[in-house]
């Protein structure tokens, strides 16, 4: 069985942690994110160090103190550091600007892609080529760089599409006459 939920989480200098019954929110320099924590699951804050352990005698207890552990050391990783994703636009003529809350894709269709962007997300396009996603929440973070992603997934031929940065594309050979 896995040992996550035995590692503490450490608290770094400037992020608070309140915890209110089933509901924990973490505010640090970046921002504030919440989370209901599982029934199932005790959190204990002791000093700069949260605990968790579970309060069931089942399985259910264990498997959710881990998942709990881990997503709130991504909150607290989230409201200090921040996470970004960095994506590659590959292809002749494909290009990507930001404009405030909206990101405007040309990947070789008809027309350009127009992607609005959630709250607590931000763009920035250092280069025609370059899409950098920034944000607090790890998820939210990874969702919109897969919805930018799949309007135009790499093709294996030609290599062609909107790749992550530390991607390998997997090319084929082409057909022989």
């Amino acid at each position: 069985m896995s040992r996550v939920a035995k590692n503490p989480v450490q608290l770094p200098s400037g992020v608070e942690v309140k915890i209110d019954a089933q509901h924990v929110t973490v505010k640090g320099g970046k921002g504030t994110l919440e989370i209901d924590v599982h029934p199932s699951v005790g959190v204990v804050q002791q000093d700069s160090r949260l605990l968790f352990s579970d309060r069931s005698s089942d399985g259910v207890g264990h498997a959710m103190s881990g998942t709990m552990r881990s997503l709130i050391s991504n909150m607290v990783q989230g409201v200090n550091e921040g996470f970004n994703r960095r994506l590659l636009l590959q292809g002749v003529g494909y290009r990507a600007q930001a404009q405030g809350q909206k990101l405007t894709l040309t990947l070789g269709f008809s027309h350009p892609v127009e992607y609005q962007l959630p709250d607590g997300i931000s763009v920035e396009t250092p280069s025609q080529t370059e899409i950098v996603v920034s944000g607090i929440d790890k998820q939210l973070v990874g969702q919109v760089s897969a919805e930018i992603r799949n309007f135009r997934p790499p093709e294996p031929y030609k290599g062609k599409g909107v790749r992550y940065a530390d991607e390998h594309v997997r090319r084929k050979e082409a057909k022989k006459k």
